[in-house]
C-alpha cells in the first residue's frame, strides 16, 4: 500500500490530450491489452490520481498494474489501497540518459543484471532499449 508519484506529462497516450483526466475504462483496457489479470482490483480516478482497491492475485501482478496505469500520460499518482502483499515494492524512475544497464548497476549492483529488470517489467517493456525519462520501472527483489 502506498502513494506512488508518476511523471504526469510523460507516458503512453491513452486519453487524447495530456490535460484530460485519466479515464477508468481506458486504463482497464490498457491493463487487459497488456495481458495483466486485474480481477479483484477495483480502479477509480480522482483528478490525476488512480486509486486501486481490492486484492491482486500476487504482489508481482499488483506492482505491474501500478506501473501499467501510472506510466500513462495524465496520471500523476497511483494510490495503492490493495490488501495483502509482502514487502514494499521497489520502483525506479528513469532519468535522462539512463539505460537498463546503468539502472541495474545502481539498483542491483551489477549492470549485467539489466535483463532481470527488463523481465520484471514485461509486458510493459517490449525491448530493453525502449525506456524513457519519467518512466517508472519495477526493480526485482530476490
Amino acid at each position: 500500500m502506498g502513494l506512488w508519484s508518476f511523471a504526469k506529462d510523460s507516458g503512453k497516450k491513452l486519453f487524447g490530450g495530456g490535460d484530460e483526466d485519466p479515464q477508468v475504462e481506458a486504463l482497464k483496457k490498457e491493463i487487459a491489452d497488456l495481458g495483466l489479470d486485474a480481477s479483484g482490483v477495483d480502479i477509480s480516478v480522482e483528478g490525476d490520481t488512480v486509486k486501486l482497491e481490492g486484492a491482486a492475485a500476487s504482489d508481482e501482478l499488483k506492482e505491474k498494474i501500478i506501473l501499467a496505469v501510472g506510466n500513462v500520460e495524465g496520471v500523476g499518482a497511483v494510490d495503492d489501497q490493495t490488501t495483502g502483499g509482502g514487502a514494499e515494492p521497489v520502483f525506479h524512475t528513469v532519468g535522462k540518459g539512463d539505460t537498463l544497464w546503468a539502472i541495474a548497476e545502481k539498483t542491483l549492483g551489477k549492470g549485467t543484471r539489466y535483463n532481470e529488470i527488463f523481465e520484471a517489467n514485461r509486458p510493459m517493456l517490449s525491448h530493453p532499449d525502449k525506456i524513457y525519462p519519467g518512466q517508472m520501472l519495477r526493480i526485482p527483489q530476490n
